[in-house]
């Protein structure tokens, strides 16, 4: 089907939507009505049948009302729900994506820190045949313990997916809905944006105008940002333990070397082991050793939890058209 035009048509009340936007909310009773009148303006523009997936993360104040108020009024609406608990935003893109009839699936946050106008420089991306188009905030709008954490993940989730991206943790994104369906993932298996741009190769990112929160404070804080760096720490478990067996064994190898070769000829290098340098080198082992028994037991406890087979979320109320 051509999409070239973009005017606003007509809906079919039965017709498949091309596209799916994900919208997660925690705490956004002051926001959410101005988001989405942006969101379904650009939407509207944009020409293409959609439908639009809400969920309340746990929220306490009037956000969950306000959802149900806007499922009551829009028909573009299709589904609305409210966790028992607030479970994080990841876990909230899960159950949204679950319900994703779509081709392409749009996350976005409702905090206003993103313009929907702007939706329409993704999509023309993703109609290039892209598989992620992910915006990237080339002038970030937070305070400085939001941005420092934020970087260390990058870096942290950069290496696990084995991708070059340069801004994962920008939340408005369209992904091709194949793919995380593929994944399967559910209250047992919660969606990761390293999971599934590991499994990419054609993506892009485009540069989106990054604005101050106008209500609230963000959900995101050091606390989470730092359980969130240690789920993808998980995920780089395999290769770091080669490269420390590979690093132990070639020290190894080079020990025997220079103990041999003490007994033919005279060499500068470990001429004289000391006291102060047993110290040091004990003091390096026993760090590195504690370091990875605290990985090792995270794994243990997160193994744990996943045999019990704990759900990432519970839906408390669910409205679906």
């Amino acid at each position: 089907m051509d999409w070239s035009d973009t005017k606003p048509r007509e809906k079919d009340e039965g017709e498949q939507p091309f596209f799916s936007a994900i919208v997660t909310c925690h705490f956004e009773e002051k926001s959410i009505e101005e988001f989405f009148a942006k969101l379904s303006a650009a939407l509207e523009g944009i020409g293409r049948p959609y439908e639009i997936i809400m969920a309340n993360d746990g929220s306490t104040d009037g956000t969950w009302t306000k959802l149900k108020d806007i499922f009551a009024r829009d028909p573009n609406v299709r589904v609305v729900m409210d966790f028992f608990k607030n479970a994080g935003q990841q876990a909230a893109v899960t159950a949204c994506v679950r319900e994703a009839r779509g081709q392409a699936i749009i996350l976005m946050d409702s905090d206003l820190q993103f313009d929907p106008a702007e939706l329409p420089l993704l999509v023309a991306e993703y109609d290039k045949g892209y598989d992620l188009v992910s915006g990237y905030r080339k002038n970030r709008r937070d305070s400085f313990t939001r941005i420092l954490p934020s970087k260390l993940a990058n870096i942290i989730m950069r290496k696990a997916s084995r991708s070059t991206m340069r801004d994962f943790g920008c939340t408005f994104k369209i992904y091709r809905a194949s793919l995380l369906r593929g994944f399967h993932f559910n209250e047992f298996h919660i969606f990761s944006n390293v999971e599934a741009i590991a499994a990419l190769n054609r993506i892009v990112e485009v540069p989106v105008t990054h604005y101050p929160r106008k209500y609230g404070k963000s959900g995101w804080t050091f606390g989470k940002l730092w359980l969130y760096n240690m789920d993808n720490i998980m995920l780089l478990l395999q290769r770091p333990f080669q490269y420390l067996a590979g690093i132990c064994m070639l020290l190894s190898i080079l020990f025997v070397l220079r103990v041999l070769t003490g007994f033919f000829v005279d060499v500068r290098i470990l001429s004289e082991v000391t006291n102060g340098l047993l110290l040091n080198i004990l003091v390096v082992v026993l760090l590195t050793l504690c370091g990875i028994l605290a990985v090792i037991g995270e794994f243990c406890v997160r193994s744990h939890h996943r045999l019990q087979r704990s759900p990432g979320y519970v839906i408390r109320e669910r409205l679906e058209r």
